[in-house]
């Protein structure tokens, strides 16, 4: 009789008593571990690097003229009366505001309807039309002053503030639409259609509804066609000839000839152009944050 062995089965290999120790990951440090001069080093330097050239621009301002002083004193401003009256920096000033204001206005409510459009409508060149936006965003200004200039020279509108107002409006229009109507697409749609069920039409229930919710939309997009409007320099120097319509980027062009420079008044009405600007930003400041973001997100 022809017997069979048992195998055992094989003896598993010997576990070792202690398995060698991973080196540990090296843990990030927090912001608040991070050593404090390794932080106010850099934000130091460049605060210095960014306000050096404010306090030139104050220095040649307020320092009486020839002096080679280092500090503004004895302070005077002789300098910015001289700009406001002999060269006539309140009428640009006037000028500016004008169209400034005027841009952000007509940029604001032609923004709105082009972006309630995009968000809330279907239709068959959608696509193209956005296309079309975001693709003239690559178009500088300078391409446009010949066209642009042709056409007002046909309507009798060269040398008059509408032109400018007119240019800059349709300049700012395409990134105005873009951030207006992402903006709106945030809006849930059920709130207008509660309000279409309670009795309201479609723009009562948009100015109902949805216009108090697009507010930090809205001061984004006007301030930003505000501060454009009141810097560009190539559509006023192009449209405006009579001294008495230019705008304040001509007037601080018109202090600098080719044989001097008068750097008290060219300070004097930097200042002065930058004043209204710096109001602006230091009132809207949370709202623009917030606008530019809310629209930037979804699209």
């Amino acid at each position: 009789m022809i017997t069979k062995e048992a195998t055992a089965p094989a003896p598993a290999p010997a576990r070792a008593d202690h398995e060698p120790p991973r080196p540990a990951r090296k843990r990030r440090p927090a912001w608040d571990e991070v050593p404090r001069w390794q932080i106010y080093l850099p934000l130091g330097v460049y605060l210095v690097f960014t306000l050096v050239p404010f306090y030139w621009i104050l220095l040649f301002a307020l320092r009486p003229a020839g002096s080679t002083s280092l500090v503004p004193w004895p302070m005077t401003f002789d300098h910015f009366e001289k700009v406001w009256t002999d060269r006539s920096f309140g009428t640009f000033f006037q000028n500016s505001v004008y169209v400034g204001v005027a841009t952000l206005v007509m940029t604001t409510l032609v923004a709105l309807a082009g972006g309630y459009a995009l968000a809330r409508f279907d239709f068959k060149v959608k696509r193209v039309f956005m296309l079309g936006l975001l693709c003239s965003q690559f178009v500088p200004g300078a391409l446009l002053l010949v066209p642009l200039f042709e056409i007002f020279a046909e309507l009798q509108m060269i040398n008059s503030l509408g032109s400018v107002i007119i240019a800059e409006t349709v300049f700012q229009l395409p990134l105005s639409i873009i951030l207006i109507s992402n903006f709106i697409k945030n809006v849930p749609y059920s709130l207008e259609e509660a309000a279409w069920v309670d009795g309201c039409g479609r723009f009562r229930a948009f100015r109902i509804v949805v216009l108090p919710l697009l507010r930090p939309g809205l001061i984004a997009v006007g301030s930003f066609a505000f501060v454009h409007s009141w810097n560009h320099f190539l559509f006023a120097l192009m449209f405006l000839n009579n001294q008495s319509k230019q705008t304040i980027p001509v007037g601080l062009n018109s202090l600098m000839s080719a044989d001097s420079v008068d750097l008290g008044a060219l300070a004097a009405g930097g200042i002065i152009a930058a004043v209204p600007v710096v109001i602006v930003f230091a009132f809207i400041q949370k709202w623009l944050i917030t606008g530019f973001s809310a629209g930037a997100v979804k699209g």
